[in-house]
């Protein structure tokens, strides 16, 4: 079994479900006792989030790769960054590594063309959805064509990331305006929605919706578990 490399704490809250599932999804295939070789390293929050709202990408592709090469030095076969957000500076950190990035767009594309999926919209960060470095990779790597939720409602969706979700609150309230933005998504001919922020997929789920969705932290998990028993 190799190891998995662990690049979390943004926010721990999806890195507790990153760890879940990664435990869970090798247990489920190999039985018994077993459970995943996980090297993690965990991040402040805090510093990371200043850097972003301040624009200073750099700076956190400098904390990104040093983490990642302890990471590589403890042992790890590959790395996955437990964030969408943060695979802005994905490129930066592996031209620093000698590991892979298993890159979190890469496994979602997969798993939306193995589904048939063409035209799929995108909740995450404002940052996710309004730059290019997630949408392009799905549109000019693999076809597929990215929507997003209108100026009011991706600020809405932001907010909640960062002020509920990230924080480990659960308000029913935004349940159900997020419930209603995935609808409009829908209504505008997305075939599936990406919860392309790792945090989302602990406010909705795919119990509360007929629209698919793609849960990017299950998504990212279980491609990274393939990679270890391969």
């Amino acid at each position: 079994m190799k190891t998995i490399g662990m690049l979390g704490g943004m926010s721990w809250e999806s890195t507790a479900s990153y760890y879940k599932a990664v435990n869970e999804g090798v247990k489920a295939r190999l039985g018994g006792l077993h459970s995943a070789k996980v090297c993690l390293y965990s991040v402040d929050f805090a510093e990371i989030e200043k850097l972003q709202h301040a624009g200073k990408w750099q700076e956190t592709a400098d904390i990104l790769s040093d983490a990642a090469n302890n990471i590589a030095a403890g042992g790890a076969d590959f790395l996955l960054i437990c964030t969408n957000t943060m695979h802005k500076v994905a490129d930066e950190v592996q031209a620093q590594l000698p590991i892979p990035i298993l890159h979190i767009a890469d496994a979602t594309a997969a798993k939306l063309s193995a589904s048939g999926v063409t035209k799929v919209g995108l909740l995450g960060t404002r940052f996710t959805m309004e730059q290019d470095f997630y949408k392009s990779r799905l549109q000019n790597q693999f076809d597929i064509e990215v929507i997003v939720p209108n100026e009011a409602d991706r600020k809405l969706v932001h907010h909640v990331i960062y002020e509920e979700l990230c924080r480990g609150v659960i308000n029913p309230s935004s349940k159900l305006q997020y419930l209603d933005i995935v609808n409009g998504l829908h209504a505008q001919g997305a075939e599936a929605v990406i919860l392309g922020c790792t945090e989302i997929a602990l406010l909705i789920g795919q119990q509360d919706t007929q629209v698919p969705l793609y849960d990017t932290t299950a998504i990212h998990c279980e491609y990274a578990v393939e990679m270890a028993l391969d």
